[in-house]
């Protein structure tokens, strides 16, 4: 091993590797004492390391001896002994970064090795893979080496119930798909009761096929998105219904702060109308949203003013600057509204309920790890983003594949003759042959050229990865001719038939360049596995999209100059390392954007965090009053500003308006007037209202219980904070696909984005303490209360869809979870049962 890393000089992982060997050197001197064990002392191993773990001493300190136990029980159970490079490759997938290992030193085997270390915590080790074939292969295949050690596997697929999920997570070793866990991570982000959710805390994962993931689908985000079928009828029926209404009388408006407010004979209004009984009731939700914000749209928002209507559309204007903000929409349904007051088309509201990028979601893993063949050409991207470096972990036999120079020819018509030639003599000879097309249309074309020679073979398309894992296996076999995209097959070795090493191994055929090195690297790299003997080249013309890119013309007219034939291909070092600087460009370029994404993300990422947050400590606090007193006090602090501004002197102060806005969300007509708080200062209103706010929150406890208020506190939060949240998720989509026409005007897009991301943000989380504020004290709390998801969603990512059935066990324990309320219901304008005369609403229904 020693002799090997000596032959590695000049790779910039060498002095890191010569550290490492030092702990290879110590595993390996375990190796005797280890096969003294007996089998069932390997179990005993565990429970002793676990101890030694709680105890307090490091993983790090464990290492050695934790791997030499692998490797032995991975020889008695796998009839796999860990070569010394393997033991490299698990070292630095313990220490959180990147193993580039070539296709056949056996990753699966290295990870392993980090994966038992790290499972002795009990925090829950995940094994990521590109596809669940893969998923449910390596959790059977290495699941029985982890059950003879003694730690427990899970598997998570698409599809499963959520008891399924719970007890694979729960598992000290997860297999499953980079899709699945991301889903799962929003999937337990939308829930209600805190019983449901699936994850445990993000610990440690290893990602397989690193780059795949992290590099090649960074820039497709995870999305759960509900139903588009979301009524509009609503906004035209609070339309028609709030064009009905009187100033003063149905509502009040305040010009300088834009506040509407309906009041009790505007409620009253609503509830005729719309023939119901309790406008604030929880099941009425949706249509008081729309007759505020329709109220608003009539009332506070002016056509030239606040916005234009363009081309059927409503445009917003920019109050500060004057110009058009296209892209941008009023977030909270307000837009509708006002698509409504115009009488244009209502566009249908996004569901989008939650979404997240791979990039943001993997970084929230205390420990992240990952393993590839070619992650080398992208190691900037791997350190700035993820913080991980990449180590690239010597063969365990040399590299004896020949890789040719490329063949480069004028047209495509020409490049093709010479491939199918190129695969018949091959063919003909029995060598087997991997075809590596960059798209679909190639791979088809191939086939059917082949089929004209009658040349038998396999074509491969990823559709099905169980056939796709069998064809990869039988593609070393003699007279083999197999067509693959260049990413399918990832995770599956090509193992060589009898006779073919003497034919030269298996020949690796690039029908073009791709603009990534990396995926070239892998497709060489499928050949020369484990020592053995192989070929690559690729094919090109000067057709090719990467050729062409990158000024293929000149070439072309000194081949027309030499009158150099069609069918003649020139191979040259010249053109091959242009070829390679071209492809660097694309690929710096490609990290670019894949940067700027994760910028525009990370402003989501923040806002995220603040909301998951909330919704956690309401799922997992059993007692929400204090969170739901800040928030009222907030929104009366608020208000009491915006009728109290610092530039008047209090004789102009709409004293009148800050009554009006108090009774509209939580005070009654009559518990508080303009002469209780005339003169006095804006911390003494604030402090005046708040204790009135707590002695009438008193009063609705007493009278409701303090077990049914407690939850339904709980049902108000996820209520308002869910609708709020999926909103904005639509808002903020908005404004991120039009804010690149800001540039135009000479603006940064990316500090508009986050400048006007935090407006909305903040807005929204006005909007929330205002409606927690007004449901908290004017709604009735009324028969089965239950807690309710705002939509179902729809997992939207590489056709992963979200299971829609939930389990027996799940809905008998929503059912558990639901708390009595007495039988009667009581309107609000009734005489109220205690006998005081009063309306219910002004005794006991406040």
């Amino acid at each position: 091993m020693k002799g090997l890393l000596k032959k590695v000089i000049g790779d910039p992982d060498q002095r890191l590797l010569k550290k490492l060997q030092k702990k290879v050197d110590e595993i390996e001197q375990l190796g005797e004492d280890m096969k003294k064990l007996a089998d069932s002392d390997f179990q005993k191993k565990t429970e002793a390391f676990k101890e030694r773990y709680e105890n307090g001493e490091k993983l790090d300190d464990l290492l050695p001896e934790a791997f030499a136990v692998v490797r032995e029980a991975s020889t008695r159970v796998l009839g796999l002994r860990h070569f010394p490079v393997q033991l490299l490759g698990g070292i630095i997938l313990h220490d959180g970064d990147i193993a580039e290992m070539k296709t056949g030193e056996g990753k699966t085997l290295v990870a392993t090795l980090a994966v038992y270390l790290n499972g002795l915590t009990g925090k829950g080790v995940h094994v990521v893979t590109v596809n669940e074939y893969l998923a449910r292969r390596d959790s059977e295949d290495m699941g029985k080496l982890y059950n003879f050690l003694g730690l427990s596997v899970g598997l998570n697929v698409s599809g499963m119930s959520k008891e399924e999920k719970r007890e694979a997570y729960l598992a000290d070793v997860t297999y499953g798909t980079n899709n699945e866990f991301g889903f799962d991570f929003l999937r337990d982000n939308m829930v209600t009761y805190n019983e449901q959710r699936v994850q445990r805390k993000l610990h440690y994962a290893i990602v397989d096929e690193v780059d795949s993931i992290f590099v090649d689908e960074a820039r497709t985000p995870l999305i759960i998105s509900g139903s588009a079928n979301r009524s509009t009828q609503l906004y035209t029926a609070a339309n028609s219904f709030v064009k009905m209404l009187k100033v003063e009388e149905d509502y009040t408006y305040d010009e300088k702060t834009k506040n509407v407010q309906i009041t009790d004979a505007g409620v009253g209004k609503a509830e005729r109308t719309f023939n119901i009984d309790n406008l604030f009731d929880q099941q009425h939700v949706q249509l008081n949203h729309h007759i505020n914000q329709a109220l608003k749209a009539h009332v506070a928002m002016h056509r030239d003013d606040d916005y234009v209507v363009q081309d059927g559309e409503v445009v917003i204007v920019d109050q500060f600057t004057g110009r058009l903000m296209k892209g941008r929409r009023y977030s909270d349904g307000l837009h509708q509204a006002i698509e409504a007051k115009e009488g244009l088309d209502i566009k249908r509201e996004s569901m989008t309920l939650a979404s997240i990028t791979f990039q943001n979601y993997f970084r929230m893993y205390e420990k992240l790890a990952g393993m590839t063949g070619t992650a080398k050409t992208e190691e900037e991207e791997f350190r700035n983003i993820y913080a991980m470096n990449v180590v690239s972990v010597p063969t365990n036999k040399p590299i004896i594949r020949e890789d040719k120079p490329d063949m480069i020819y004028k047209t495509s018509e020409a490049k093709f003759r010479a491939i199918i030639q190129r695969i018949e003599e091959l063919y003909q000879k029995g060598q087997p042959v991997l075809v590596g097309t960059a798209g679909v249309d190639t791979s088809e074309l191939v086939s059917k050229m082949l089929t004209k020679k009658k040349i038998t073979h396999n074509v491969l398309n990823a559709k099905n990865h169980e056939k796709e894992a069998e064809i990869i296996g039988n593609a070393g076999q003699k007279h083999a001719v197999t067509i693959a995209t260049n990413m399918a097959g990832r995770g599956t070795d090509i193992k060589l038939g009898a006779g073919v090493i003497e034919l030269g191994g298996l020949y690796v055929l690039g029908t073009e360049r791709h603009e990534s090195r990396r995926i070239d690297n892998q497709l060489r790299g499928r050949s020369g596995r484990q020592g053995d003997p192989g070929e690559s080249q690729f094919y090109l013309s000067l057709e090719d999209e990467l050729m062409r890119r990158f000024g293929s013309e000149n070439m072309s007219n000194m081949m027309e100059k030499l009158g150099m034939d069609e069918d003649q291909p020139i191979q040259s070092k010249i053109v091959s390392r242009a070829v390679e600087q071209a492809q660097k460009r694309v690929e710096g370029n490609n990290f670019d954007a894949r940067k700027q994404l994760l910028q525009y993300d990370d402003v989501m990422r923040e806002q995220r965090d603040v909301i998951y947050d909330q919704r956690n400590a309401v799922l997992e606090t059993e007692n929400l009053r204090s969170i739901v007193e800040q928030m009222i006090h907030s929104m009366i602090e608020r208000n009491v500003q915006a009728y109290t501004p610092e530039e008047e002197v209090p004789e102009d102060w709409n004293w009148q308006g800050i009554i009006d806005h108090m009774n509209a969300t939580v005070l009654d007509e009559g518990d508080l007037t303009v002469n209780d708080i005339y003169g006095q200062e804006p911390e003494e209103i604030v402090e005046q209202i708040t204790d009135l706010v707590k002695k009438k929150y008193d009063e609705r406890e007493e009278a409701f219980t303090p077990e049914m208020m407690r939850e339904f506190e709980k049902v108000v939060l996820l209520r308002v904070v869910d609708t709020k949240w999926t909103n904005h998720i639509d808002q903020m989509d908005q404004l991120r696909q039009g804010i690149h026409l800001r540039a135009y005007g000479q603006n940064d897009p990316l500090r508009e984005y986050k400048f006007e991301g935090f407006e909305m943000f903040e807005e929204m989380i006005a909007s929330i303490e205002e409606d927690v504020s007004k449901y908290m004290m004017k709604a009735q709390i009324q028969q089965n209360l239950q807690r309710e998801q705002v939509a179902e969603g729809e997992a939207v990512h590489n056709s992963v869809t979200e299971e829609k059935q939930k389990s027996q066990k799940e809905q008998e324990r929503a059912k558990k979870k639901t708390p009595y309320v007495k039988e009667e219901t009581i309107g609000r304008n009734d005489e109220c049962p205690c006998g005081s005369g009063k309306k219910y609403k002004q005794c006991h229904g406040r």
